[in-house]
């Protein structure tokens, strides 16, 4: 009888630490389950109150309490009057500026935040308001700048006046976005432009050959692939591979000439860039001016949102999103290497 209660009691034990694990690992894939359906939530953040809260704190600090107190009153009298005017209907509701961030990569995977941020944006937004959407990119892959400039492309559509704020970088890619806007800010030293085509690929046939390695590549179509890493290229394929670069170029100049007809695409479209000051001369852009001169001037008169749309990220893709990152620091230090720089 002892042999069976002991038994039983073992087995009771057992059979509880069995549940509780069945009970962590369904609590896991619970949360992981609804991890997936969340793939990220939309931040809505009040600039004008920022700006408000700053302009406040630095008065605080210059004024006296007696100053202060006044211009209390001042703002307290103007606040009633504005509520007066816009209930007997007299005066509308303050305009709203929209400020949407995109830092785009080589691959533009960020147009995915764009999405979501423009949609929620267009779900409330009239003509009355304005978008100003914050570019900083070298370019990258052109399908995913092609996206990202329809994306930006889908505000002009319903009519809501577009701004592109070019603080450090719009070239190739990043100008094809900035050409959509209505109207192109750029800091003094910005770079713009590069309306080019650049491909590069590294092609290890010789050292293959040298070490006796052979190299099949199989394809059904005469085009199917032109220039190979590993396989011995030929003329007529870099004839045809350089006949879609040409062609796709065509495409860019084409695009960026509807949205900005102005422009002498002999001059702009030979793959170089320019600083803001030169772009402006030029015609790239439409006045010299820093994003944050723009939002602190418009902070007078509208209503000042910022959108974020923030994505939910597993282990694996911000390692993945980590070693992407560093790959691109490298790049670009190794781009700015032949730039020219002020001493």
């Amino acid at each position: 009888m002892e042999f069976l209660y002991e038994y039983g009691l073992f087995f009771a034990k057992v059979v509880t630490f069995v549940i509780a694990v069945i009970a962590i690992i369904a609590a896991i894939a619970g949360a992981a389950q609804k991890q997936k359906h969340k793939k990220g939530e939309l931040e809505i953040s009040d600039l004008s109150e920022r700006y408000e809260d700053i302009e406040h704190h630095m008065l605080e600090s210059l004024l006296s309490k007696d100053e202060l107190k006044q211009r209390e009153k001042e703002l307290k009298k103007q606040h009633k009057e504005q509520q007066k005017k816009q209930k007997d209907g007299e005066q509308e509701s303050a305009a709203r500026l929209f400020v949407i961030d995109f830092k785009g990569s080589i691959d533009a995977r960020e147009v995915d935040s764009l999405r979501e941020e423009i949609s929620a944006v267009l779900s409330v937004a009239k003509p009355s308001d304005e978008v100003l959407v914050r570019v900083e990119s070298g370019g990258g892959m052109v399908h995913g700048y092609g996206l990202a400039s329809s994306q930006l492309d889908r505000i002009r559509q319903q009519q809501i006046p577009l701004t592109i704020a070019v603080d450090k970088v719009a070239a190739s890619g990043g100008y094809m976005m900035a050409c959509v806007a209505d109207k192109i800010i750029s800091a003094p030293f910005a770079i713009l432009g590069s309306i080019g085509v650049l491909a590069q690929i590294p092609n290890f046939h010789k050292v293959l050959k040298k070490n006796d390695v052979d190299f099949e590549q199989l394809t059904a179509g005469e085009y199917k692939r032109t220039l190979t890493m590993f396989g011995e290229n030929t003329e007529k394929g870099r004839e045809k591979f350089l006949e879609e670069l040409e062609d796709t170029h065509q495409l860019f100049k084409q695009f960026v000439s509807e949205h900005r007809p102005s422009l002498d695409m002999a001059q702009v479209a030979t793959g170089e860039h320019w600083f803001g000051l030169r772009a402006k001369e030029l015609g790239l852009v439409d006045d010299i001016q820093t994003s944050d001169d723009y939002l602190q001037s418009a902070a007078k008169d509208k209503k000042i949102i910022q959108i974020k749309f923030e994505t939910k990220k597993g282990i694996a893709e911000k390692l993945s999103k980590a070693a992407s990152m560093s790959v691109e620091r490298v790049v670009g230090k190794l781009w700015q290497n032949n730039r020219i720089f002020p001493s």
